[in-house]
């Protein structure tokens, strides 16, 4: 079984002296729990995990009751650390009351027992932590697979990556297509929408919701206009209802609206976002074609391939915290920019194109950025990219 990076880290965390709570978050299905239950095996005290999943939401009680006994079981052991595991947090109303209150407690009476706390939900989670744990938590954002984790775990090779995607969970069913597109759909994606979404967030028209993360899942890659997007929904809503629910989708990691880059002016939500997913299997499973009829598809499979570059750089901008855009003028495009500190990089993506982009040149005359690159066509290679950490373009 392949161990991510994550569990070294969390490793170091465990082993330093008892100061901040430690927070995972993520997308469902990344392999949160698995990465707890790896770490219980390689810490050398004792640990215990529970998981909020079918507790009430009223039921407050139910941290408490956890915490006692990690309490007891620590007083009972000849271990100086003990460490408490509490999966799903967010689903308790008010959970960061009780786990403050509890920290607080542990702190003042020099009980050494660690916490880790893991969520699916990023708007909660942070909702939470900025309300009452200002100062006592560190996060850990877990992003969705790479492609040298589903090459080195499964055996995957670049075009299979581009279009199944990075659910490690998926991968035992990439043989039988429709099987591998309803696994997806009713594991992953109406999961996340009911659980992380509809259950915890009150939204007025889900059937919009739904409609609006099909639509833009099949236009990854593309700039759309949201009046458009409106005219082809069957239960129409306004454009700010959209632009909050693909939000709520993005806070998910489903679905993300890139904003068009404007450099030092005023920025606001672009009217054209370029749809992106955050897992090119959930583009695929949107869409008709089968994997050996998307490869035959140029057009389709250079959506498809620029969806995969799109989709390496926002999960790596959750957790390296740069920024994502792209930028558009006059038809002339640039793919990506990605910016941070004040700093930004241009990319284009060419898988075989014949026709020549000016868009780079005139971006660099405009804004200036600190490096350009292209990914694939005589530029870096795909696989390279895909690869490679881009937080690293900026050291360059």
């Amino acid at each position: 079984m392949i161990v991510r990076i994550y569990v070294q880290e969390l490793i170091k965390r465990m082993n330093e002296e008892r100061n901040f709570i430690q927070v995972l978050y993520g997308p469902r299905q990344v392999g949160k729990t698995t990465l707890v239950l790896q770490l219980k095996d390689r810490i050398d005290y004792e640990s215990m995990y529970i998981t909020a999943d079918d507790v009430p939401a009223v039921n407050r009680t139910w941290i408490k009751m956890a915490w006692d006994e990690a309490r007891r079981r620590l007083a009972d052991s000849l271990e100086k650390s003990f460490l408490l595991i509490i999966d799903e947090i967010q689903k308790i109303d008010n959970w960061s009351e009780t786990v403050k209150k509890e920290w607080d407690e542990d702190t003042l009476n020099n009980v050494n027992l660690k916490i880790i706390l893991m969520g699916s939900s990023t708007l909660l989670i942070q909702k939470g932590l900025s309300e009452s744990l200002a100062g006592r938590f560190e996060t850990i954002y877990i992003p969705h697979w790479t492609y040298p984790e589903m090459r080195d775990a499964f055996g995957w090779n670049l075009e299979q990556y581009i279009w199944f995607g990075g659910y490690p969970g998926s991968a035992k069913l990439i043989r039988d297509e429709y099987r591998w597109k309803n696994y997806v759909k009713n594991a992953f994606v109406e999961t996340s929408i009911f659980k992380d979404i509809l259950m915890l967030t009150k939204v007025d028209k889900p059937a919009l919701l739904r409609r609006l993360f099909e639509i833009g899942s099949v236009y990854s890659a593309q700039i759309v206009a949201m009046n458009k997007v409106q005219g082809d929904l069957q239960e129409k809503g306004n454009l700010t209802t959209l632009s909050n629910y693909l939000q709520l989708l993005e806070q998910a990691g489903l679905l993300a609206g890139i904003e068009k880059y404007a450099g030092k002016n005023i920025r606001q939500r672009a009217s054209k976002p370029k749809f992106q997913v955050f897992n090119n299997a959930l583009m695929s499973t949107q869409l008709s074609q089968t994997f050996a009829k998307a490869k035959a598809d140029r057009s389709l499979w250079g959506r498809l391939t620029e969806s995969a570059i799109g989709m390496h750089l926002l999960n790596a901008a959750a957790e390296k915290k740069f920024k994502v855009y792209y930028w558009n003028e006059n038809n002339q495009e640039v793919d990506f920019v990605i910016e941070r500190s004040h700093e930004i990089i241009a990319i284009e993506v060419k898988s075989g194109k014949d026709s020549y982009n000016n868009g780079l040149t005139i971006f660099n005359d405009m804004f200036h950025p600190k490096r350009l690159f292209t990914v694939g066509t005589d530029g870096i290679p795909l696989e390279d990219f895909l690869s490679s950490d881009p937080a690293l373009l900026f050291e360059i």
